[in-house]
């Protein structure tokens, strides 16, 4: 199934000197404290909150309308501590998810509408489906489905699944081209 090409618009976009395209409608909290490794898109409407920890995303992400990033935090009697996100590299994370996971590995495909609780790790070569719930402190194990409310292990995923994520993100990311 070839990619079908994603046109936007040049003038919403900023493009990197090392290729992340990010939307001017977006929302980057912090700025100074995000990193983007390279080839990561980061669409309209989305907010990544640099603001108050920092937030790290690999290579070759996209990050959909309206998702939101925003580090893990823990309570404490003293107030509240946040800790740094990092997302590893070719991550897909659909429109409309809210990620505060302590940690997101690489490969991994977040499906649409998805809450990630508090310190949720998601380790390599995992998948959430859409209109999932984490509770806070679940771990996903590599190569498996969690879905539902509150989110339970579904099914085991291939051994390509790094193999797909990476065709994937690629695909996704040499189909979103600007309009002509």
């Amino acid at each position: 199934m070839e990619q079908e090409d994603i046109h936007y618009n040049k003038s919403e976009y900023i493009e990197t000197a090392s290729g992340n395209k990010v939307s001017r409608q977006s929302v980057l909290c912090g700025s100074q404290n995000i990193v983007l490794n390279g080839k990561t898109i980061i669409m309209s409407d989305s907010i990544v909150r640099g603001d108050l920890a920092n937030v790290r995303i690999g290579r070759h992400c996209v990050i959909s309308k309206r998702a939101v990033i925003r580090p893990p935090f823990k309570k404490f009697s003293k107030g509240v501590a946040f800790f740094p996100l990092h997302i590893g590299d070719h991550v897909f994370i659909e429109e409309d998810s809210i990620i505060n996971a302590a940690q997101v590995g690489s490969y991994v495909h977040v499906g649409k509408n998805c809450v990630i609780g508090r310190r949720c790790v998601l380790k390599d070569c995992c998948a959430v489906a859409d209109d999932t719930v984490l509770p806070p402190e679940t771990v996903v194990p590599p190569f498996t489905l969690y879905s539902g409310s509150p989110g339970t292990f579904t099914e085991q995923l291939p051994g390509c699944t790094q193999d797909l994520m990476i065709d994937i993100t690629r695909s996704y990311y040499q189909h979103f081209t600007a309009k002509s």
